[in-house]
């Protein structure tokens, strides 16, 4: 686990929307601590709470709509506190976001570089002429080429990875602590993905930043992370540091996840999905929330809720299981996996 000072740190966040159908649980009580220096993985499907998580830290959840509580420290204030103007003078220059649609986010009728200055401008009292040499020194670093003329490009004329790019300029433009990558991958081919990753992971490097890594993919964070997080319905399930989850992962739905994934060396095995869908935020099932699904579910696991706890090392889960059971459990699927492999 990262030692670094911590940048972020969330106390019991709880996210709830009122419908006319019920509460929305969406994230129902999450407590983490993000690292300068660090890469901090958010894993699970979709629904289980990973970018409403980070939305509410930037103060882009609706209060009006929403019911939340706990706290979320961000150089010890809590941004959960802040008012509209506060927000909006940490938002942008000390924590800044990556959106996994960059395309939805860049205004369509104007220039990609007048989009990025905007955002200096929005902080900072320089020109515009001063602003658009920053931009054109960004894009020139985030390796789109030919910086000058991309500045004056629409959105349209810049391919998806490029755009990508371009939205990880703008993130930068204040050199902020603290950058949130959610989904930053999505729709890009094989390639640009492992350049976008590459380029987060070096960005992290050189300013000695702090960044938050939102996935459905653990692959992904295989990559580049140093923690993750596994969420489940609105909560955490498992956390811990990258070798640890993947060499000995302690939770079934984190077995379920690494058993989706296709390996290269075992080419001629099936994958193995995780049966069931996701329970609605609704109605989500008393005890483990996960137990629907789970093969290994027994008497308590429909009645009592298991707590995220340490189970050394700074290896936490929450299932009912012990940990010699479930250490022999994934010791046994290794080893059939291993036997299966061709």
């Amino acid at each position: 686990m990262a030692q670094g000072e911590v940048l972020l740190e969330v106390k019991d966040l709880k996210v709830h929307f009122p419908t006319g159908d019920g509460l929305v649980k969406a994230v129902d009580g999450l407590s983490f601590k993000v690292h300068r220096g660090e890469t901090f993985g958010i894993v699970g499907e979709s629904g289980s709470g990973k970018s409403v998580t980070c939305l509410t830290a930037l103060g882009l959840t609706n209060l009006e709509r929403a019911e939340v509580s706990g706290e979320v420290l961000f150089h010890g204030n809590n941004l959960i506190t802040l008012n509209k103007e506060q927000m909006r003078s940490v938002r942008g220059k000390e924590l800044a976001m990556i959106f996994q649609d960059p395309f939805a986010c860049l205004h369509p009728l104007y220039k990609v570089g007048d989009q990025i200055a905007e955002a200096i401008l929005c902080h900072d009292s320089c020109s515009k002429k001063e602003a658009q040499g920053r931009v054109i020194e960004l894009l020139g670093e985030v390796g789109i080429p030919k910086p000058k003329e991309r500045y004056a490009g629409y959105p349209h004329e810049y391919s998806g990875g490029m755009r990508q790019r371009a939205m990880i300029a703008m993130a930068l433009v204040h050199n902020p602590h603290l950058l949130i990558a959610d989904e930053p991958t999505t729709a890009l081919d094989v390639t640009v993905q492992a350049q976008i990753l590459e380029l987060i992971d070096r960005i992290k490097n050189e300013f000695n930043i702090g960044v938050i890594l939102i996935t459905h993919d653990l692959g992904v964070v295989a990559d580049v992370a140093q923690t993750v997080m596994v969420m489940y319905a609105g909560r955490a399930v498992e956390m811990g540091s990258r070798d640890e989850l993947f060499s000995r992962p302690l939770h079934p739905y984190a077995w379920g996840l690494l058993d989706s994934i296709p390996h290269i060396d075992q080419r001629r095995q099936k994958l193995v999905p995780i049966e069931g869908a996701p329970p609605s935020l609704i109605n989500v099932p008393k005890g483990c929330a996960f137990h629907p699904r789970c093969p290994h579910q027994f008497e308590p696991c429909n009645k009592e809720r298991p707590a995220l706890e340490d189970r050394g090392g700074g290896h936490l889960d929450a299932c009912h299981l012990s940990i010699e059971d479930k250490r022999r459990m994934w010791e046994d699927r290794e080893a059939r996996a291993a036997k299966a492999g061709v």
